[in-house]
């Protein structure tokens, strides 16, 4: 097992997620590699499996929708996030 790994920029945090869309439910399922493996209710069509995914992240670490952004990967199970107005300690603190 890998742990996540965070990058602190100016703009925000930055991590790997890799989404398991059309699950049972929303939820954080450890990792893939290096990147946390979030499994989402949401079917991945019409980015309906993105939008679940900032919500998902948004309201775990207390920030609004607008804080999260999909920066990489938008029509991949791989994605890159950028998280602002949270640190890289908060993220590993909320999410794992």
């Amino acid at each position: 097992m890998s742990g996540l790994r965070v990058r602190e920029t100016r703009e925000g945090c930055v991590f790997r997620v890799h989404v398991v869309p059309g699950s049972r439910q929303d939820a954080v399922a450890g990792f893939h590699g290096d990147a946390l493996r979030i499994r989402l209710k949401a079917p991945p069509v019409e980015g309906k499996a993105n939008q679940a995914l900032c919500a998902f992240l948004a309201e775990r670490l207390g920030v609004s929708v607008d804080a999260v952004e999909i920066i990489a990967g938008h029509a991949s199970r791989r994605k890159i996030v950028r998280v602002s107005g949270v640190t890289a300690d908060r993220v590993r603190d909320l999410l794992l």
